[in-house]
């Protein structure tokens, strides 16, 4: 067991999740992991960890998998609303399903595992919420019509959660890479948009490693209550839009 807070992690199995899944509990944090990839969390093999098969368009499993990691490790202090999907494609072209996906799971998804905590933060008046957005919830891009969208919509969301929840001492912290070393792109069923985004990856030389993310989110988490990184906005230095 540990004296360090409960933490929880959405899209956990793999990327910048996994990642921050793995440095909070090398800093001794017992973790809730929760993502549809149950074998991949539970090959990370960490100690003090419950992995969950969730989907975070399922709010009432988000809330019920909270309740379960909490009875065990105490309230969780972080979530990390980290699940998403990238679905890029010409927006002319694109069968519209694909936006259905990305709205439910880049919005609703992130709606409900604030959902899931947001109460016992205010209650105890302190926590935070790591929000995951992207250097496209920033800009916008050929082929990330949609995708955008859902960004711009954590940024705002999160905005607005900041304010409402200052007076109760939450910190609500955004998360906005640019091009990381992540399985994004197996999300992208459009050929010529992934032709054409991995030639510009190739450019900049490739993209940031997903431990880079995570330690920023560790760093900034571990500063005093009353400290608040606003946003970690990181890309290579090569990516120049």
């Amino acid at each position: 067991m540990t004296d360090k807070p409960l933490v929880a992690i959405t899209g956990a199995s793999s990327g910048i999740g996994e990642a921050t899944a793995r440095a909070f509990s090398a800093d001794g944090h017992p973790l809730l992991l929760m993502a549809r990839r149950l074998d991949r969390m539970e090959a990370l093999n960490l100690p003090n960890a419950i992995c969950r098969q969730v989907d975070v368009c399922d709010r009432a499993a988000i809330a019920a998998a909270v309740a379960e990691a909490e009875a065990q490790f105490g309230p969780v202090d972080m979530m990390f609303a980290n699940a998403g999907i990238a679905r890029l494609a010409d927006i002319g072209r694109q069968d519209p399903a694909e936006w259905d996906e990305m709205i439910d799971i880049n919005t609703k998804g992130v709606m409900n595992s604030v959902h899931a905590v947001m109460a016992g933060m205010i209650a105890r008046r302190g926590g935070t919420l790591v929000m995951m957005s992207s250097i496209a919830g920033r800009k916008v891009y050929p082929d990330h019509t949609v995708y955008c969208g859902t960004k711009f919509f954590v940024h705002a969301v999160s905005e607005s959660l900041r304010a409402y929840l200052s007076v109760h001492d939450v910190r609500v912290l955004v998360v906005s890479p640019g091009v990381i070393e992540t399985e994004v792109l197996n999300s992208v069923t459009d050929e010529r948009t992934l032709a054409d985004y991995k030639a510009n990856k190739a450019k900049m030389g490739g993209g940031i490693g997903a431990d880079i993310v995570a330690q920023l989110i560790l760093d900034a988490y571990r500063l005093p209550q009353n400290t608040l990184v606003q946003e970690i906005c990181l890309t290579p230095t090569r990516q120049v839009y």
